[in-house]
């Protein structure tokens, strides 16, 4: 015998919905508060402080105070090896301000992030703001303490560092929210300060002296115009959740493509430099730094026809790859310092 269809009414479809919904929440809120609940292992909890500290800046900073070293050892006329003690306290100094200035970046953007960078931990709820607190006032202890302990002379670089940074990221300058500061903001760090202040630190320590060489002053002039681009590149993958937050970046303003080809003319620019004067204007193992820069040059055109503005995940590694140029940069001028 057929059953007759049973007729549903548009109200009663609606309360079906309703209550499908409230069950869907009440068993994903029950997932999540196990999530919170579950113990998390050692190497968990290194792994999102790990992600936290943003990797490719570390690492970044590690090889630039390391190469510094090396090319003040050179300068000072000693041997990188009786020095390390020096090395290693002024290279932990670095890392924990590189640590709260990332660090409180994302403590200040942490909506921004949810939407820019959901992996982060403060955005993906993997780290509380209290633990992410803790982590960035003991870097800035560590780091003004150890550097006060050094010299007075990197202790004042430090600060100015760190008064930069906070400036970049906290109201009321937040400089990052325009593409003018915050460019300027980077590159004063990462490419003036970082580069000229570190060799002096190091060389006032070993001979007293205050001169800076024309290899020192070239590397300077190249990591400047690679902040400059480290600047705009950074944003490019990001102008979803700028636009949201009406945080008024380059590729926001004006479009990405211009964000991308300037910062690769001026990347660009910056090798034919480098190339340019250790062929013309600096003697001794200018082979070295020429044919390492050419190399590395032709690579990073490379890294620029594989980029893909119309897809986010391939203009991101574009962008992480870019940091391997930087690294790279310094790895060039230490090998060559040590030859």
């Amino acid at each position: 015998m057929a059953t007759m269809p049973v007729r549903v009414s548009d109200n009663d479809k609606n309360i079906m919905r309703i209550r499908n919904n409230t069950v869907n929440y009440e068993m994903n809120q029950e997932l999540t508060n196990e999530g919170i609940n579950k113990p998390i292992n050692l190497l968990q909890r290194l792994f999102i402080f790990w992600q936290f500290t943003r990797p490719h800046t570390i690492i970044g900073s590690f090889f630039s105070i390391t190469a510094l070293y090396i090319l003040a050892c050179r300068g000072g006329g000693v041997q990188p090896v009786n020095h390390l003690p020096l090395y290693a306290l002024t290279l932990l100094s670095a890392l924990a301000c590189n640590v709260f200035i990332t660090g409180l970046n994302q403590v200040v953007d942490v909506e921004l992030d949810k939407i820019n960078k959901p992996w982060l931990p403060l955005a993906a709820g993997t780290l509380s703001r209290k633990n992410a607190l803790l982590i960035i006032y003991t870097a800035l202890v560590i780091c003004l303490a150890v550097s006060f302990i050094v010299s007075l002379f990197l202790f004042l670089l430090m600060a100015v560092i760190l008064f930069i940074g906070i400036a970049y990221s906290v109201p009321p300058l937040q400089l990052k929210k325009h593409h003018l500061p915050a460019a300027l903001a980077i590159t004063l760090v990462r490419g003036f300060i970082v580069n000229l202040g570190m060799y002096l630190h190091f060389q006032r320590l070993f001979s007293g002296s205050n001169h800076v060489p024309d290899y020192t002053w070239s590397l300077t002039v190249f990591i400047m115009a690679f902040s400059v681009a480290i600047a705009w590149f950074k944003d490019i993958p990001d102008t979803k959740g700028d636009q949201q937050f009406k945080v008024k970046t380059l590729a926001v303003l004006y479009s990405r493509k211009l964000a991308l080809r300037g910062g690769v003319l001026l990347v660009s620019a910056g090798y034919l430099y480098v190339i340019i004067w250790s062929l013309f204007f600096h003697p001794g193992n200018a082979v070295v730094l020429a044919a390492g820069h050419t190399v590395l040059f032709m690579f990073y055109l490379l890294n620029y026809f594989s980029a893909r503005l119309d897809e986010p995940k391939a203009i991101r590694s574009f962008y992480l790859r870019f940091w391997v140029f930087f690294f790279a940069e310094y790895m060039v001028f230490a090998i060559w310092a040590m030859l």
